[in-house]
């Protein structure tokens, strides 16, 4: 497992007529925190995409438990929970600035070559980054 905290605000145009953060941006959040995660390990996404690969979101599964509204402070805790084959399992915890958990996720995602799209295997540099950086 590697883990890694994203902090963000909730930016005021993410809000809805109910003064909440719409549903719809918390898939937005979450890719930059996957992406923040990435890079932590020495992975950009523009590196993937160079390489000739991309990593579309093939499942996303969301529990919201509380509301969030502009201008809060949040934290989207990380965790790249497993990586076989094709494919990649992300969870993610969403706390507010009290550390109450207002929501929880899971991404799946999968490698395709980008001149295809057809499924392939995580690129060598990948895999040594993610192996280089995992936590028991």
């Amino acid at each position: 497992m590697i883990e890694y905290d994203y902090i963000f605000r909730v930016l005021y145009p993410d809000t809805d007529q109910m003064g909440t953060m719409h549903h719809a941006n918390y898939a937005k959040y979450y890719e930059a925190a996957r992406w923040e995660l990435f890079r932590s390990i020495g992975i950009s996404y523009k590196s993937v995409e160079d390489a000739g690969y991309m990593l579309p979101v093939i499942r996303m599964d969301f529990h919201f438990l509380k509301t969030t509204r502009y201008d809060a402070l949040l934290t989207a805790r990380t965790t790249l929970t497993a990586v076989k084959g094709v494919r990649l399992w992300f969870s993610y915890s969403l706390y507010n600035e009290k550390q109450e958990l207002i929501n929880e996720a899971e991404t799946e995602l999968a490698f395709v070559k980008k001149e295809n799209w057809k499924p392939c295997h995580a690129p060598d540099f990948v895999l040594k980054a993610i192996h280089a950086n995992l936590k028991t």
